[in-house]
């Protein structure tokens, strides 16, 4: 609620905060300010407010202008009366800064008399009109907001236009090129409802063979691996998830139980023989020219290399959120849906159960695991489409063309087989090592004139922006300077040896 507005309130008009739910009415006013409504101006014009620019009078808040005004009745009477106050430094502001409180006042105070041209009832609240609501917020390129409101109403925001807004004294600067149409993609398949009841379970090998000329058709297909293992070199391939577009996704069941135990009375479960399935997948998954999707491709790369796979070209959609966003926070699957498509997945411990009650996904029911597998193949597909276009954009895609992606066979080849260390080697290393950063430690200390840790975030931003005072710090949500990567590489390049020498 804005406490500007609070000086209408009255017996007949109340406010309504929307965050808390709440009406304000003059009680409610009075416990914020210490006076009526109609008074609120008053403190207002003492307390001032550095957000919107009033001044006020220094040295005096909200509790004693409300204190002053119920004393004195109105700002006007206080400041005419300014000498009997007997505290000295507040009789000394009052006086000498009379002036400011009565500009205070006049920015402070609504103005109650602007012709309203609208009828009272134009303002009722109404559904409102899905295509024009998201050609707007188009316009505005409030795009976030466009994909929210979007789903809520189950609209498909891709033949939606945006609409003609009229500005006055601001005229929209021209497009910066294609990275303005990869945000306007994003925002479209984002904006696409998730509909895990939609995707298909594939238990006929025709209709194995429908989806993979699909997927050859397309030349992107976002695959998924569902074991009954987070271990990848034991795990038992339970099931494949493959997503050819947005919202079209289907799960291949390969080994799935009816109960944990022989249960030979116990009801068939349709599916493909997996030796079946993955002889018709083979050739799709190393297909040269079909480009496979997957969040986290490491733990799938093994899956299928144990099973005679080897699968690739490939994205990663954790990886490539790891180039662009290192610092935002997490990059699981649930975690990146939330933030860039505004859709919480399915959490696995919905269909797995948890605790003593927990079971192994081969004892998942199909049709809970298709949706859950289908969901993952389909949320993947869809970060691909949101993730992948800003890796030019931003300037990442060496990053993570030469580094991060050809690392995940690598490491996968490496966990595969195993490596032969040399103890006494890596001992010495590990000296070596711990000298050179004792040496660097210290020259960090002379450079920054006291000691501290240069591995602390928090010691390192204070030392370079607080008593430094560099330029180019940036705080956290926490209300700690950032010292990630790019910011100690940006000072870095512009010689802080300091930087340099972290």
């Amino acid at each position: 609620s804005d406490k500007d507005l609070m000086q209408l309130v009255s017996e007949t008009v109340t406010l309504y905060d929307s965050m808390k739910d709440r009406e304000i009415g003059p009680d409610v006013v009075r416990e914020k300010f210490g006076v009526t409504p109609d008074k609120v101006v008053e403190v207002q014009a003492l307390a001032g407010d550095s957000v919107d620019n009033i001044p006020g009078v220094p040295g005096i808040g909200v509790k004693t202008g409300a204190l002053l005004i119920n004393e004195y009745g109105s700002l006007e009477e206080l400041l005419a009366r300014a000498g009997e106050i007997k505290q000295p430094k507040r009789r000394q502001n009052l006086i000498e800064f009379a002036g400011q409180a009565r500009l205070s006042h006049r920015l402070v105070v609504l103005d109650r008399h602007v012709p309203v041209e609208t009828g009272l009832e134009q303002f009722a609240v109404r559904k409102p009109d899905p295509e024009k609501l998201i050609g707007f917020l188009k316009a505005l390129e409030f795009n976030s907001l466009t994909s929210r409101i979007a789903r809520e109403l189950g609209v498909n925001t891709s033949p939606v236009k945006a609409l003609e807004v009229e500005t006055d004294g601001w005229t929209k600067p021209e497009p910066a090129g294609s990275g303005d149409e990869d945000k306007r993609e994003s925002t479209d398949i984002a904006a696409i409802p998730v509909d895990p009841d939609a995707y298909e379970t594939v238990t006929r090998q025709d209709d194995l063979s429908r989806w993979i000329d699909e997927a050859f058709a397309a030349g992107v297909v976002s695959v998924d691996t569902e074991t009954d293992s987070l271990d990848a070199m034991k795990a038992r391939l339970v099931g494949i998830s493959l997503a050819t577009a947005p919202g079209r996704a289907c799960y291949i069941p390969l080994q799935h139980r009816a109960s944990d135990g022989l249960a030979l009375d116990g009801p068939a479960i349709e599916q493909i023989p997996i030796d079946d399935a993955l002889e018709k997948l083979k050739p799709l998954l190393e297909a040269p020219g079909v480009l496979k999707i997957a969040q986290n491709m490491k733990y799938d790369h093994h899956i299928f290399r144990r099973n005679g796979i080897d699968v690739g070209p490939f994205d990663d959609t954790m990886l490539l959120s790891y180039a662009l966003d290192s610092g935002l926070g997490g990059h699981g699957m649930d975690e990146l849906s939330k933030r860039h498509l505004h859709h919480a997945p399915i959490p696995f411990k919905q269909i797995a159960g948890t605790g003593k009650s927990a079971k192994t996904f081969d004892l998942v029911p199909v049709p809970d695991a298709t949706r859950y597998a289908g969901e993952d193949a389909d949320v993947t597909l869809r970060l691909w489409h949101v993730l992948k276009p800003r890796l030019a954009r931003e300037q990442r895609a060496s990053v993570y063309e030469t580094l991060e992606r050809p690392l995940v066979t690598v490491l996968a080849q490496m966990e595969a087989e195993g490596i032969l260390v040399d103890r006494a080697g890596l001992a010495r290393l590990s000296g070596d090592f711990a000298l050179a950063a004792e040496a660097l430690e210290k020259k960090a200390h002379e450079l920054a004139g006291e000691k501290f840790n240069p591995g602390s975030p928090k010691q390192l931003g204070e030392v370079l922006f607080g008593k430094m005072g560099l330029d180019g710090g940036r705080k956290t949500a926490t209300g700690a300077w950032s010292t990630d990567s790019k910011v100690l590489e940006d000072l870095a390049r512009n010689g802080v040896e300091l930087a340099q020498t972290v």
